[in-house]
């Protein structure tokens, strides 16, 4: 009967969260907005901040820059 009422109590949840700015009233949905907003803002911190300044594929083109110049030879 618990795991019952837990299923519902989450699934509930997931729904005031997810969809509860569409349908329901006022207040609700107001509440549902600012919910999922603190949701994804809480997420996001949790993710360190990746440096960008950085060229991720500058080591791939190197290396082919090497393996070109060592075939020229």
């Amino acid at each position: 009967m618990r795991k019952t009422a837990t299923t519902w109590l989450l699934l509930l949840f997931l729904i005031f969260v997810g969809f509860g700015d569409s349908f329901l009233p006022k207040p609700l949905s107001s509440a549902s907005l600012h919910t999922r907003t603190a949701i994804n803002k809480f997420v996001a911190g949790l993710f360190p901040n990746w440096d960008l300044r950085s060229d991720p594929n500058a080591r791939t083109e190197k290396a082919l820059d090497d393996i070109e110049k060592g075939r020229a030879k």
